[in-house]
């Protein structure tokens, strides 16, 4: 990594600082409070040392003295104790607002956007990446301060009572930032490709896992398991390059601040065996200043090796901050732009579509000029081979796929509604249904009102009462992660139970009936063909039987509109249509 992305990338970490500044400050001003304890604390304890061993002071005459220690050891466990909570809570907080930014950019990407990166990246980035932040806000940002003002204020302690030692950790204190930066700088570029390893590990691990059975059908099971030790191995021995640098920083530090405090102690010893006579202020050295320096010696350096320790975590945020960054200004076409205008509630819809070409989020065209009309309760049928562009029709229409040209909802250009308005129009059931929800009612319901009448009747049209008494706890039932415990044509249910009660204006279904039972695809095209008369439908199917009751067909082929019609009629001409039923039927046979 150059020097021009690291610093734009540590310059993108501190903006994120707005989200929890009154925390970093209090753990800034509780880390001082402490050492400000220390220091009395030492100055105590020297001043006990020079009271008995140089004055020869009785017990008696030190109780204040030695009352006030004790109270200096309880007063810095207590400061520290809520410099760490205050840092904990600003890394939380940061963290926290880190993980919305990314989720609201996800949500204006969209799907379609999303679906171009496994899995797994994605929740490498809102899981582990920005979890390896909190040791950076909480710990690395604070300590950047207190190394800063401890080494100060311990110098403004020394230097009154004897300048040469001040002087000796004065010279010493710069060399060991510059060491350490020359370290760090190959340790976060280390880092950084080991969270690029990192993600792309779990993308493959994820991908391998999701297709088990192909693997396992086509006998690549050894070759992938190979291919996932050779993985985890070449990203065990990044890890370990990372560990080795950051080694290596703590090891520059304890050699010059081990060296700097030996000299300080030398210095004291020849002074005693009056071998050296300067430093002080027109007097000899004394104990009590020997024992004040050596003791707040190794302290001055102490804030420097606490950030030396937690100089991995900049490493570490710096990785994450390179994907981060990259991700949040990644180059993508809003699929809608925030609009604020918004359709009339209740009214019926009508599609228009002119000269309609749908696009990727990045540019490129998906589609062919699309001419069409979808009228008030019309149910429309679109069929053609995979790749012809239905899915990118029905991800335009659901607000996740930019476009160019015009489709308009109810004489509103779709591009100048507001996005959330416009999908609250909408009713959607996919393939491969979720139930994010805690429970059966919830998934059911969602944000919308409870109507206990026409939930019941929800409940029956759908084909969920048919097996709402196996449950539990019935519509209390928790569904799970992965909708544990329903089977998939249960679950399919629940997503069309959930469509017919959200009562929209327009239903959009992709492949309803794919990978359900026999019995279980009945049930659930039954149901959403009696839904489909209560409000404008388009449905992608590659069943053909079934559709003639369907008031019109499109076919697509290359991203455009190649015949529409009635069943009835498209049967009676030759055309894709009869083309697609000839394929049909043979793969049948």
């Amino acid at each position: 990594m150059n020097k021009t992305r690291q610093q734009l990338l540590i310059r993108w970490l501190r903006e994120q600082r707005r989200y929890s500044k009154r925390w970093l400050g209090f753990a800034s001003l509780l880390g001082l409070c402490s050492t400000l304890a220390m220091i009395a604390q030492a100055w105590l304890l020297a001043a006990l040392l020079q009271a008995l061993i140089v004055e020869r002071r009785t017990r008696a005459e030190l109780l204040t003295l030695l009352l006030l220690l004790f109270a200096c050891f309880i007063l810095r466990a207590v400061f520290n104790y809520w410099r760490e909570q205050a840092g904990f809570r600003a890394g939380q907080a940061i963290r926290k607002a880190l993980r919305k930014q990314v989720l609201d950019r996800l949500r204006e990407l969209g799907p379609a956007w999303i679906q171009g990166k496994p899995a797994g990246s994605w929740a490498t980035l809102l899981l582990e990446q920005i979890e390896e932040m909190q040791d950076y806000y909480a710990r690395y940002l604070p300590q950047m301060t207190l190394a800063l003002l401890i080494p100060c204020a311990i110098l403004a302690t020394i230097f009154p009572v004897n300048w040469a030692a001040g002087l000796i950790l004065l010279t010493a204190a710069p060399l060991i930032p510059l060491f350490m930066a020359l370290v760090g700088m190959g340790a976060a570029d280390a880092n950084r490709r080991n969270f690029l390893a990192l993600a792309r590990l779990s993308g493959d691990f994820l991908d391998r896992l999701r297709g088990r059975e192909t693997l396992r059908l086509f006998h690549r099971e050894q070759a992938e398991q190979q291919a996932i030790a050779v993985s985890s191995e070449s990203f065990r021995q990044r890890t370990m390059e990372v560990l080795r640098l950051a080694f290596l920083s703590s090891a520059v530090l304890e050699f010059f601040a081990s060296l700097a405090i030996a000299v300080v102690a030398v210095y004291f010893g020849f002074s005693y065996l009056g071998e050296l006579d300067f430093g002080h202020y027109d007097q000899r050295i004394t104990l009590f200043a020997g024992f004040l320096a050596l003791i707040l010696a190794p302290e001055f350096f102490q804030p420097l090796r606490d950030l030396g320790a937690f100089y991995h975590a900049k490493a570490q945020a710096t990785g994450g901050a390179d994907a981060l960054e990259r991700f949040m200004h990644a180059s993508a076409e809003s699929p809608m732009r925030a609009g604020d205008r918004t359709l009339t509630e209740g009214t019926t819809l009508t599609l228009e579509a002119r000269e309609l070409v749908i696009c990727t989020p990045t540019g490129k065209t998906l589609s062919k000029p699309l001419t069409f009309t979808l009228h008030p309760g019309a149910r429309v049928a679109v069929v053609g081979p995979s790749g012809a562009g239905k899915t990118s029709l029905l991800n335009l229409l659901l607000g996740f796929l930019p476009y160019k040209g015009s489709i308009r909802a109810n004489g509103v250009e779709l591009s100048e509604l507001e996005p959330g308005h416009w999908q609250r129009h909408l009713a959607w059931v996919g393939q491969n249904p979720h139930l994010p929800a805690a429970t059966l009612r919830q998934n059911i319901l969602l944000d919308s009102e409870e109507d206990a009448q026409r939930l019941d009747a929800v409940l029956q049209a759908s084909g969920v009462s048919e097996f709402l008494d196996q449950l539990p706890h019935g519509l209390e039932s928790e569904t799970g992660n992965q909708t544990l415990g329903l089977s998939i044509g249960q679950t399919q249910r629940v997503a069309v139970a959930r469509a017919l009660y959200k009562q929209a204006s327009l239903l959009l279904l992709d492949e309803p009936g794919a990978s359900l039972d026999a019995h279980s695809e009945e049930r659930v095209m039954q149901s959403l063909e009696q839904a489909a008369r209560r409000q404008s439908t388009l449905m992608i199917t590659h069943q053909l039987d079934g559709l003639q009751e369907w008031d019109e067909i499109w076919v697509m082929q290359a991203g455009q509109i190649v015949q529409r019609g009635p069943y009835s009629r498209l049967t009676q001409q030759e055309g894709p249509f009869n083309q697609l039923l000839r394929h049909r039927q043979k793969e049948v046979v």
